[in-house]
């Protein structure tokens, strides 16, 4: 028990006992959790990957993964059109600043 190594029952001593306490149910606590070890086997998904992206089909390489890299592409593409017109639209206004009435 903790409590057995209380050295006197002062507030300072009691705190420090409980943190220690804590510290090591969590330290515990880290080292069930964290494991190296695989909970199920995983299936090698490498070797029908390399098929898949080594495949000449006339498709880029960045949209042979299917519906979700293509809708990825369109997105970064959309934003990157719409970043450069706010560039743009910044710039312009920047270069004509409007008068003070």
């Amino acid at each position: 028990s903790l409590w057995g190594t209380l050295c006197c029952p002062c507030p300072l001593c009691v705190l420090t006992l409980l943190v220690s306490g804590c510290f090591q149910a969590l330290q515990q606590v880290a080292r069930r959790t964290v494991s190296t070890s695989a909970r199920r086997p995983v299936e090698n998904k490498v070797p029908q990957n390399q098929k898949l992206f080594q495949e000449d089909n006339g498709i880029p390489v960045h949209l042979k993964g299917g519906t979700s890299d293509a809708l990825l592409y369109r997105a970064t593409m959309a934003l990157t059109v719409v970043g450069v017109g706010y560039v743009v639209y910044e710039l312009v206004k920047a270069a004509f600043p409007q008068k003070k009435n």
